[in-house]
């Protein structure tokens, strides 16, 4: 009688147990879903864009921005970018539901091995949603169970393809540029659809770490970069090791940034600046895009 009145404590002792876990883990859940962000940034993308001032001969002479960016139409941006990209950055990215179980146990492996963290599990999904959604600066459990959330709930809203665009006009890409257009354009002076494969692999080499991987600071480590890239394109079937090998070696022409005349026309520009406020508004300046032509010559 005393071992069955012990057995039913037991049973009752271990219920509640499991009552008392599903209640916190149901709390827990609950509480992340009150306090996940709205998906509206995700599915009415209009992120802040770049003001460019130009002199009349054509020369850029100052900018104006919240953020660097140029937007890119999803059907400007070359299919080979796009594969450089996910490539190097998350080659599940076409058969995981916004988390890869596989990459974060493969990050797990390496980290262990280095006994530092060298590799993280992000997936692209994950990247954009840390990026548009959540505070990037944050480092926290909860905020990394809310990216997983909420990578989720983007990949049941939109096609891979949607990501993708929102994902390569948003990342940060070095020296303040953000997404695929302002970083062609800083780098070599091109829009997207006009890059050669080896400059798309030198740009899907820098949202690991833009500023180490620079070509500007580090040529030999941004050349290691890109060499990794192309390494990985073969390994996905994107392109064959004969077009990665004429890739590394055709010559990466950096353009020049002409820092003198930006400072010899920064009065002029500022004055721009103060018209452009006055007539058009804060919003308008910082976070609509416009071009702005002017009468200065900047020959003279």
């Amino acid at each position: 009688m005393k071992d069955k009145v012990r057995e039913m404590k037991q049973i009752k002792a271990v219920f509640m147990l499991m009552v008392g876990v599903l209640g916190f883990l149901g709390g827990g859940y609950a509480y992340l879903f009150l306090t996940l962000p709205p998906l509206r940034d995700v599915k009415n993308y209009n992120p802040p864009v770049v003001t460019q001032v130009f002199s009349a001969d054509g020369k850029l002479i100052g900018e104006f921005y919240v953020q660097r960016r140029i937007v890119v139409p999803n059907e400007e941006i070359p299919r080979l970018l796009k594969q450089a990209f996910v490539a190097a950055e998350d080659a599940d990215f076409y058969r995981h539901q916004g988390v890869s179980w596989t990459a974060l146990m493969r990050a797990l492996l390496k980290n262990v091995e280095a006994g530092k963290i060298v590799q993280g599990g992000s997936t692209i999904t994950q990247q954009l949603v840390r990026s548009l959604l959540l505070d990037n600066r944050e480092k926290s459990f909860s905020r990394k169970a809310k990216e997983m959330v909420l990578a989720r709930m983007v990949e049941q809203h939109l096609t891979k393809d949607e990501i993708l665009y929102l994902y390569l006009n948003e990342i940060y890409l070095g020296h303040g540029n953000y997404g695929i257009g302002a970083a062609a354009d800083y780098y070599f002076g091109k829009s997207p659809k006009d890059l050669n494969l080896a400059e798309m692999a030198l740009l899907a080499g820098l949202p690991r770490a833009p500023e180490v991987y620079s070509p500007y600071r580090n040529f030999e480590l941004a050349k290691k970069r890109q060499a990794y890239v192309l390494r990985r394109m073969v390994e996905e079937g994107y392109i064959s090791e004969r077009e990665a090998k004429e890739a590394y070696v055709t010559p990466l022409r950096l353009k020049e940034h002409d820092l003198e005349l930006v400072e010899a026309s920064q009065y002029y520009v500022e004055h721009v600046r103060r018209y452009l406020l006055d007539r058009y508004g804060e919003k308008a300046v910082y976070r609509e895009g416009l071009k702005v032509y002017t009468a200065l010559d900047s020959r003279l």
